[in-house]
């Protein structure tokens, strides 16, 4: 059974950065796409940002383009969600998901494994 792990929320002023991590146990991270979402209260979850097992086809959604950078290490079975120029807009827990497959997409029915998520709350 996979497990991934998020860590790295916060509280952050606007216009702040923060990054954000999710490590994988097991020995399949590094074949597989990864991707995170995100849901604010009284919303649906949404597709943040997806990336491929080697890093070559990433995705992002619209409303962080530019601001976000998702990455990945597979040494360490972590990727990362760099957040720049954040804002209230922003604020939701965020979940770091596993693909079932080598590419990851918009999707959330292309991922099996989901972390428990972390906090991010963008004041002002």
């Amino acid at each position: 059974q996979v497990q991934l792990v998020e860590s790295g929320g916060g509280l952050v002023q606007a216009g702040g950065s923060l990054r954000l991590s999710c490590t994988a146990s097991g020995r399949t991270f590094r074949w597989l796409g990864m991707g995170w979402f995100r849901q604010a209260p009284g919303k649906e979850r949404e597709f943040v940002a997806a990336i491929s097992w080697n890093g070559g086809k990433i995705y992002y959604a619209d409303s962080v383009k530019g601001r976000f950078t998702i990455s990945r290490e597979n040494a360490k079975n972590s990727i990362y969600l760099q957040m720049n120029n954040v804002r209230p807009e922003d604020t939701a827990v965020y979940y770091c998901a596993m693909s079932s497959s080598e590419v990851a997409g918009e999707e959330g029915s292309e991922y099996n494994n989901w972390g428990q998520g972390t906090q991010l709350t963008v004041s002002g």
